[in-house]
């Protein structure tokens, strides 16, 4: 007996059918734009912010690929694995430790970078981390005239008795400090009216460093991601025949931006990529907004240093964390 199916029961199977195709697009469609304007750098106005969570738009274009793969929709399967595979070229590497860390061997250099959020983090924890990691150099952000005095009364000037510092009320303020003797020591301001600390140390053995305090203008609107990539690209770059450099601090940018990757491309490593840890969150979650953190605050070596370990430390009172990195420095001639 054959049983056949009449063209009035097909037109439901047929609605579902495209239903569930022009569903599948919709979510697959926008990661894999994202996934594209990625790739190509291409970033522009409310997307600079966007796109610091990149890493979380990664995690989502799983979904939609499983999704279509199990549903044998192949076409809409094809595309979203290109995205998939886009976004892991671009982010997976992170999580991995480098085997390109460069020197493995040296003087060792411990360096730490804070924002203070307007001065409030808590300098006691600073001063603790410094302690108990043996930190020779310390790079803050958002550094008030407040958290000068309470940073001294915490016992930093005993531990790291030279300083560079450009401190200011409100967001705009730098400092350095350090336990050997800084020489050149200078406060610049960027285009985005933000101070950079900056300076040279030479720790026993090893060659000079030059240090800066690096912080950027956020990208908080379009007309300011002007200021913000102009800042990016006046950090100083470094290259086989001057000082080497370390460039620490919160840059106000991921990994997925262009300006940060380009500067990147001038001489320096990140170093919490070199050792897999750069998808480890330093900002948020932020007061009052559920938003996950992303990584924004950096250490940025020279190619001739080398990466050992690096970690992120809570910072009661500031919404974001501190980096700690352990480097090897090359040793004078």
């Amino acid at each position: 007996m054959t049983i056949t199916t009449s063209p009035a029961a097909t037109k439901p199977a047929r609605k579902r059918r495209v239903v569930v195709s022009v569903l599948l697009w919709l979510l697959v469609l926008p990661g894999t734009a994202w996934a594209v304007v990625r790739l190509g750098g291409w970033e522009r106005g409310l997307g600079v912010q966007l796109f610091a969570f990149t890493p979380y738009a990664a995690a989502w274009t799983l979904l939609p690929a499983l999704l279509a793969l199990a549903l044998r929709r192949w076409l809409t399967a094809a595309v979203a694995v290109v995205a998939v595979a886009l976004f892991a070229v671009a982010v997976l590497p992170r999580a991995l430790a480098d085997h390109n860390r460069g020197p493995t061997k040296g003087v060792a250099l411990h360096v730490l970078t804070a924002n203070m959020e307007y001065g409030r983090g808590d300098a006691a924890t600073l001063v603790g981390l410094v302690r108990d990691n043996d930190v020779a150099v310390l790079a803050v952000q958002e550094f008030t005239p407040g958290a000068v005095a309470a940073l001294r009364e915490a016992g930093l000037n005993d531990l790291l008795p030279y300083s560079s510092l450009g401190d200011e009320f409100g967001a705009s303020g730098s400092g350095l400090y350090s336990r050997y003797p800084i020489t050149g020591a200078g406060v610049r301001r960027n285009v985005g009216g933000f101070n950079q600390a900056y300076g040279t140390i030479k720790p026993p053995g090893a060659v000079a460093v030059a240090i800066e305090s690096v912080h950027p203008f956020a990208p908080v609107s379009p007309v300011s991601t002007v200021d913000w990539s102009t800042d990016l690209a006046n950090e100083p770059g470094t290259g086989p025949d001057g000082t080497p450099q370390i460039l620490l601090g919160d840059f106000n940018s991921t990994l997925d931006h262009k300006p940060l990757r380009t500067l990147i491309s001038r001489g320096y490593r990140d170093a919490a990529d070199a050792d897999g840890k750069g998808l480890v969150g330093t900002w948020g979650p932020y007061s009052n907004h559920p938003l996950p953190p992303v990584t924004i605050d950096h250490v940025l070596v020279d190619k001739r240093i080398g990466v050992d370990k690096v970690s992120a430390h809570a910072q009661p009172n500031s919404d974001h964390r501190a980096v700690l990195a352990g480097l090897w420095l090359p040793t004078a001639a």
